[in-house]
């Protein structure tokens, strides 16, 4: 059992929570909760911690057991010999040094650092699984609430994947993963350098036609054929896509609006574009 702050491994812990750079630079980001850390891939598990007294618990009992696939009651030194034999490391901690790693105000006893997927452009794409292309192009969101709503919505409605600027809000701090509810493991995701030469590659590579929500828009979303290979680029919820990146689009659409609204917020609007091809896709 870890029993003191200064644990190495509960300092990088604190870190990763806090610092997207230190979650670039290992590859690793934190999953807390029961729910949320069953939805983890095992392969892609690289560490779990639960808090003492966890394992006698109800709860902990269900998930280890689900885990590890055994009915029976472990200790911690079987649970420890049983991850390690699974590729990954497993140790209790001190409910106040729990307390001090996690990023919750109620947190349930149990968190794993997990491994960033390795996804490509085909993945994205659906290239990979012979999907139809169905992308959701981000460029500069900064709200973790927006980006956990559009990754959940996406695999909901069958989006192939996502891909996004390095000024939009992490995908892999805290406050999004836990809005994702696991969805963030299952569709693809890129972050890119350089997102014009990404859209053009879309264009130009994948035959991609590709759609900006703007003030532009001629006509209604729901009035374009999205049964061929389709992206939507959303920009960021206070200034919309910069000129760069609208100046890529295909076409432009606009959202009907009543009262005196100019716009939605940034992932209603991507829920519903995302379902209009789901809709067209589907009848």
């Amino acid at each position: 059992m870890i029993t003191s702050t200064n644990n190495n491994r509960i300092k990088n812990i604190i870190s990763l929570n806090k610092k997207a750079r230190e979650r670039k630079a290992q590859r690793l980001f934190v999953v807390e909760g029961i729910r949320a850390v069953s939805e983890v891939p095992k392969d892609l598990l690289s560490a779990i911690y639960y808090v003492e007294g966890f394992l006698e618990s109800q709860e902990g009992v269900h998930f280890f057991a689900n885990l590890f696939g055994t009915k029976e009651n472990m200790s911690e030194e079987t649970v420890s010999q049983l991850a390690t034999d699974q590729g990954f490391y497993a140790e209790s901690v001190a409910t106040n040094v729990f307390n001090s790693m996690t990023d919750t105000v109620t947190p349930q006893g149990l968190l794993a650092i997990v491994k960033m997927q390795d996804w490509t452009l085909d993945d994205v794409t659906g290239k990979s699984k012979s999907a139809m292309s169905h992308v959701m192009i981000l460029e500069s969101l900064q709200d973790p609430g927006n980006m956990g709503t559009i990754v959940r919505t996406a695999e909901g409605a069958g989006c192939t994947g996502i891909i996004m600027n390095t000024t939009t809000v992490d995908i892999y701090s805290p406050k999004v993963v836990r809005s994702t509810m696991g969805s963030i493991f299952r569709v693809p995701h890129l972050v890119v350098s350089d997102l014009a030469q990404t859209v053009e590659t879309l264009k130009n590579d994948y035959g991609i036609s590709l759609y900006a929500a703007h003030l532009k828009g001629q006509k209604f979303y729901h009035q374009f054929d999205y049964r061929g290979p389709v992206g939507f680029m959303i920009g960021n919820e206070g200034n919309g896509l910069t000129d760069e990146t609208a100046n890529l689009a295909s076409s432009y659409l606009k959202i009907p609006m009543e009262g005196q609204l100019e716009s939605l917020n940034a992932s209603v609007a991507a829920s519903l574009l995302m379902y209009e091809v789901h809709r067209q896709r589907n009848n």
